[in-house]
């Protein structure tokens, strides 16, 4: 195990993370964590199954005397959300990830950690190889691709599990527990464009926007952080036509779920607008950090001679999206009236990305109103539409509407009273869930989600709260005990 996880506690699920770490593990990739699993439930003489999506399936029989109690479904995702710093040489495909210790967190080197959801998932695997722990009849589900799709969950089908009870360990703040979630649904935009030859006399420049926090486009979105896809694109709007500039690319963002952290475009001018191109990127950096100077500390808008692109954007079509980049919501639009602080739609432009002849727009919308989340990607569609543009819409996936008189939240609540005598809150989450879909294929499931703290989730600060992972493990092995 890696020498820094020996310092932390407890030791079994720290184990398990630690082999997590070693196994690459990203989205649609989950072959080689999906063998790990298979071949943890052989060794162990568990039932282990595999469905025909990619999910596996663990069973654990009960406790002597424990056989007639209500069974409980323990439920993570396999996959892992692949951000890392643009100067990071890390290979999500084959390198393990490196970890070290700040100040009471476990973080990575340049990228995400991976405690979303891999803690969950070391947490199952303690309990399974666990002889000391009382708790009924188990299962212990790991699902596919839940960062970019939930294909796990979509594909589960209604008579795979057997549990009356299902815990999601995909939470991110200790003590609090959640009931409900929000649904989602993806707006992908193609603007296609006819590349041309680059004017003679021009100079090529790649003006770059990152230092930001990024985060997770639900959990995160209404804390202030900064876009660098609207923070690019909004300094091409007031300044290109002063400029003379000529957009070659863009290049922003990455996943869907993620808050955009780097952008950056090649872009051309005048040899003789150098000198103002220089000046204008200094006043628009002190002009942002301004504007986000208590989110954005590490902020940073520069420019840099570039050799010279094949082709640029004819101006029309670059005025075009450009002027729809801008238009294009992104946040926050509307909070919820009935639950004090909590946000019920939102959206998020996550990527933007110039392929040969078009470019590549991905955003996602979240709402906890079902009839909300699609007028929120209708007016996301509206503004790239009225150019031009081809609009399409994933699937999306339902909200998971609250059960406040869950009787596994009561037993959650009560072990927590009872175990650091603090009161625990039950919440609903911005952020998409799994819960939802497994409601809708399991009506009668009584469900609910907890996990220890977490931040900066989906972007390379994310980070796990040590201390929280103990007192994560106590809650949920003495929640098995009680139930």
């Amino acid at each position: 195990m890696n020498e820094i996880l020996t310092q932390l506690k407890p030791e079994k699920i720290v184990y398990y993370f630690g082999e997590i770490l070693k196994i690459p593990r990203p989205s649609k990739k989950e072959e080689k964590i999906r063998a790990y699993l298979v071949q943890f439930g052989k060794e162990q003489n568990l039932e282990t199954i595999v469905d025909n999506t990619g999910n596996v399936l663990i069973r654990k029989p009960a406790t002597a005397g424990m056989e007639n109690h209500k069974g409980v479904i323990l439920q993570s995702h396999m996959d892992m959300v692949c951000e890392k710093n643009r100067d990071s040489k890390h290979n999500f495909d084959t390198d393990p990830i490196e970890v070290h210790i700040e100040d009471g967190w476990l973080k990575a080197k340049d990228t995400t950690l991976g405690a979303d959801n891999g803690i969950g998932v070391a947490a199952e695997l303690a309990v399974l190889s666990s002889n000391d722990l009382v708790h009924g009849p188990l299962e212990c589900l790991f699902t596919v691709n839940e960062e970019t799709g939930l294909t796990g969950a979509f594909g589960l089908s209604s008579d795979f599990l057997k549990g009356s009870i299902l815990l999601n360990l995909d939470s991110e703040d200790d003590g609090q527990f959640f009931i409900g979630c929000a649904g989602g649904i993806d707006t992908i935009i193609q603007y296609p464009y006819h590349p041309e030859k680059v004017p003679a006399g021009l100079q090529s420049f790649k003006l770059t926007i990152k230092g930001l926090k990024g985060g997770h486009s639900g959990d995160d979105i209404n804390k202030g952080l900064a876009n660098a896809n609207k923070l690019l694109d909004r300094f091409l709007f007031e300044y290109a036509p002063n400029l003379s500039l000529r957009l070659s690319s863009f290049d922003g963002g990455n996943l869907r779920n993620a808050i955009a952290r780097e952008a950056e475009a090649i872009v051309c001018i005048p040899l003789s607008a150098q000198a103002t191109l220089e000046q204008k990127v200094k006043e628009y950096e002190k002009i942002v950090a301004h504007e986000f100077h208590t989110t954005e500390a590490n902020l940073s808008f520069t420019c840099q001679k570039e050799a010279m692109p094949n082709s640029v954007m004819p101006q029309q079509e670059q005025e075009a999206i450009v002027n729809a980049l801008l238009a294009c919501p992104h946040g926050v639009l509307r909070m919820s009236a009935d639950i004090p602080n909590f946000v019920e739609t939102s959206t998020n432009l996550a990527a933007v990305k110039t392929k040969k002849d078009h470019i590549l727009i991905t955003t996602n919308q979240r709402s906890s109103v079902e009839s909300a989340k699609y007028g929120a990607a209708h007016r996301v569609a509206a503004c790239f539409k009225m150019i031009g543009a081809t609009v399409e819409h994933s699937d999306g996936y339902p909200g998971w509407n609250p059960n406040p008189n869950s009787p596994v939240l009561k037993i959650i609540m009560s072990t927590f009273k009872d175990l650091f005598h603090q009161d625990g809150v039950a919440l609903a989450i911005h952020a998409g869930l799994e819960c939802g879909l497994f409601s809708e294929k399991y009506p009668n499931l009584d469900i609910a989600s907890f996990g220890p703290t977490m931040r900066g989730a989906h972007s390379p600060d994310e980070k796990l709260n040590i201390e929280t992972v103990e007192r994560f493990w106590k809650l949920t092995t003495e929640v098995l005990k009680r139930i």
